[in-house]
């Protein structure tokens, strides 16, 4: 070979090797890892449905105890979509002494399932969605719930705002947690219905 063509041959090597290696992680990954959101100190991933994800994250462990008592599980397992608005442990822990105990009692199951089903909404919406809806609202957007009351949900700078029937107001602190049958938003209240 050549002296230049030598020289030719090894730059071509090395670009093919620089851009091969440029892009092999950015594929091994798109095959490999799921791009995740931490929430309550796990990753939650988008190839798991809600239960599978809100039992990893330490923030949640009250919401999770309270689907399991309301016999909602299966439900919120199932294919959806679901927009879930779910609320931290101190969300819970910021209600009246004694609520979550008294909700969690096994003669209180309807008043508990219509409280969990307040915060969700058939269907998915990402924050995108909801800032779409609040502008096409005119400022609010009105969800209905599956417990068949409405949330508003409002915009505030980049932030969002859900107002529940009483209203309260709660943020959405952790938005877009994509799951495989839905989506999570972190909320900072518990929302309650009428």
């Amino acid at each position: 070979m050549n002296p230049i063509r030598n020289r030719l041959f090894l730059a071509c090597t090395a670009l093919s090797l620089a851009f091969g290696a440029a892009a092999m992680p950015a594929f091994a990954d798109g095959m490999n890892k799921e791009r995740t959101v931490t929430v309550g100190g796990a990753p939650m991933y988008p190839s798991k449905n809600i239960i599978q994800n809100a039992v990893n994250s330490k923030d949640h462990t009250t919401l999770v105890a309270a689907v399991k008592a309301a016999g909602l599980v299966d439900t919120l397992s199932g294919a959806g979509p679901f927009t879930v608005f779910a609320p931290t442990n101190a969300a819970f822990a910021a209600l009246p002494a004694g609520t979550v105990e008294t909700l969690l009692k096994p003669e209180n199951k309807p008043a508990l399932t219509k409280v969990l089903t307040y915060h969700v909404v058939a269907g998915r919406m990402t924050a995108s969605d909801l800032m779409a809806a609040v502008k096409r609202g005119g400022g609010k957007a009105s969800l209905t719930t599956v417990e068949g009351e409405p949330l508003t949900v409002m915009q505030s700078g980049k932030s969002l705002w859900v107002t529940d029937a009483k209203g309260n107001r709660a943020q959405v602190a952790i938005g877009d947690v994509l799951q495989s049958n839905g989506v999570i938003h972190v909320v900072d209240k518990v929302l309650l219905p009428s």
